[in-house]
């Protein structure tokens, strides 16, 4: 099965942006009656800034030139009432489109992580841990200033730079040519943004996966790390893709920062342009200085929205790429689902079926792991798989729980097919245990009812006492309601009776446990031996374990190799064939049998 490591960037599909931004923006309707409420606010705003370059030239045309100090008096007190409404406005529409931007991204993110743990095996094991929370978190997160600025930026400068163009052309048309006259200038620099920078904000987002899927992955083997004192081995790693990172973020911010001179540029010279022709050509006696004033606050009215947008533009084209990694992963269909006119599969006994079964691996589908395999499992039988690595032991188990799908063949829980039911119906009668055991940040409780979310105190007592987990737990600082971190104060052992009560509450009926003991010593094994025996009462159990003397007492062994069960029958049976069985029964217990 191929991997994504931390060293490598990951695949990307090409997207139209426009149906990326179109697609996102789709988030925005959601809250259109708010939105409409910010664009009335917007409406007036926009209404007093360009009322404002009016004002100034009535007021220096009209009054000054006329000497009118009370009508100039009454008209700067109507512009202060109308620029502290303009102030009030803009204060309350940003409020307002933050709150709904954050709201967006909330739902965005809930959505993202909903529809991950409907993906199967295949989607985490092809992928860094840490590569999957860039996602979540960082592409998202990145998310938030782009929604509100397309609100409260996109939309209000647009309207104000037609307003302005149209106001210049209606008072004169040759000022407002000369104010506009450097806009191709632009138009090539944005053009030059959209087709070199998104591909290079791509890359940014790609070693910055690198870096959390390897910070995650370090971190989260640091006992390995300590323990063969690589520390300055993973610091030298971590710079390298450290210095990955930074050399695509500075190839991106170049391109990102020259757009800022250019609208200096052309903004420069469109003034330079308007006070020329003002002044040279049409002469300070054709045009009136207040006229000429208002000419020069448009300008400014302009060009200041035509920067506000180069720099959305830019932000877009920076964080769209975090889009399209989001819409990538929503659009990514689970490798397993329903099929439609699935039903609830009813309380099972616990009757396992294989009929004719082949399995292989989707992204190797020509190589099959088992092949044509068949057996019939009774209510209340204990099955142990033994074989060596990579025989296809873990993979019947992951059929039978249907984390993936067989090639050929049918699985049947009690005579249903287990296609034909829905996934959690039939998860939710099975419980898995592994090697792992992992535990939650909580107390011992928390980790116990995990099993069953909804499980009294007296269920998690009585869980624990059936697996002989009460008497530890009550020795320890403050009982069940112990905090643990990752297991951090418990034993192995300890870990792994917890692992049993949690197991146990949810009252399995079909019980897997995937070399659940190979971590722990004989010693702890008989420990929890009475833990594991009270697991197995009464349901249907499947059993993995690379030491034999672990499934002695299960009802029948199969001896799993080859892509299929070369042997079948209990303990004693089994040795008294010789065969397969036998000859790995001598290989671990050489010693034992010498001696």
């Amino acid at each position: 099965m191929s991997v994504n490591t931390f060293r490598e960037d990951e695949f990307q599909r090409t997207v139209s942006k426009r149906e990326t931004l179109t697609r996102l923006y789709k988030y925005l309707f959601v809250y259109k009656k708010k939105i409409a409420v910010v664009l009335c606010i917007m409406a007036v705003t926009i209404a007093i800034a360009l009322v404002n370059p009016l004002i100034i030239e009535r007021a220096i045309n009209v009054h000054v030139a006329e000497g009118d100090m009370v009508g100039l008096l009454r008209l700067a007190v109507i512009a202060l009432v109308l620029n502290v409404i303009w102030l009030i406005g803009v204060k309350v529409r940003t409020i307002m489109m933050a709150k709904i931007s954050n709201e967006i991204v909330l739902h965005i993110r809930e959505q993202l992580y909903t529809h991950i743990q409907t993906l199967g095996l295949q989607f985490f094991d092809g992928r860094p841990t840490g590569k999957i929370l860039a996602r979540i978190i960082g592409d998202v997160n990145s998310l938030k200033d782009m929604m509100s600025d397309s609100v409260t930026t996109l939309i209000p400068d647009m309207i104000t730079v037609i307003a302005v163009i149209t106001i210049m052309m209606v008072k004169s048309p040759a000022l407002a040519m000369s104010a506009i006259a450097t806009m191709p200038i632009l138009m090539v620099g944005m053009y030059a943004v959209m087709v070199l920078g998104h591909g290079r904000w791509q890359n940014v987002r790609k070693k910055n996966s690198n870096i959390n899927a390897f910070v995650h992955e370090n971190f989260s083997g640091i006992k390995v790390v300590q323990s063969f004192c690589a520390e300055d081995e993973s610091a030298e790693t971590f710079d390298t893709i450290l210095d990955e990172h930074e050399k695509s973020f500075i190839h991106a911010v170049k391109l990102a920062d020259a757009f800022g001179p250019t609208i200096d540029l052309t903004w420069g010279m469109g003034g330079f342009l308007l006070y020329y022709i003002g002044i040279r050509l049409l002469g300070m006696g054709a045009t009136q200085v207040g006229t000429f004033m208002a000419f020069a606050t448009y300008l400014s009215m302009f060009w200041s929205p035509i920067r506000n947008l180069a720099s959305l533009y830019n932000k877009i084209v920076n964080n769209i790429s975090g889009a399209e990694r989001i819409f990538e992963i929503l659009d990514t269909d689970p490798e397993l689902a329903d099929k439609e006119g699935a039903y609830e599969l009813p309380e099972i006994e616990g009757r396992v079926e294989f009929d004719h079964v082949t399995f292989a691996y989707p992204d190797e589908p020509e190589r099959d792991v088992i092949k044509d395999i068949c057996f019939d499992i009774k209510p209340g039988e204990t099955i142990a798989l033994v074989g060596p690595t990579g025989a296809g032991k873990t993979t019947i188990i992951n059929l039978i729980s249907r984390f993936y799908d067989v090639k050929a063949g049918e699985i049947r829980i009690d005579g249903h097919p287990i296609q034909d039911v829905t996934i959690e119906s039939l998860r939710s009668q099975m419980g898995i245990m592994t090697q792992e055991n992992y535990m939650f940040t909580g107390t011992i409780a928390d980790n116990i009812r995990y099993g069953k979310l909804d499980a009294t105190d007296e269920e998690v007592i009585w869980a624990a006492k059936t697996v002989g987990a009460h008497d530890f737990i009550m020795k320890t600082e403050k009982g069940y309601d112990t905090p643990i971190q990752s297991g951090s104060g418990l034993s192995v052992g300890q870990r792994q009776l917890v692992a049993f009560a949690r197991t146990l509450i949810a009252k399995p009926r079909v019980l897997i446990l995937d070399e659940a003991t190979s971590s722990i010593d004989t010693h702890t094994e008989i420990m929890v031996q009475n833990g594991i025996e009270a697991l197995l009462s009464g349901r249907t159990s499947f059993v993995i374990a690379h030491r034999l003397s672990t499934i002695r007492k299960a009802d029948r062994i199969f001896v799993v190799d080859g892509q299929k069960i070369l042997e079948a029958g209990s303990h004693q049976e089994l040795l008294a064939k010789k065969g397969a069985y036998y000859n790995l029964y001598c290989a671990q217990f050489k010693d034992v049998l010498v001696g």
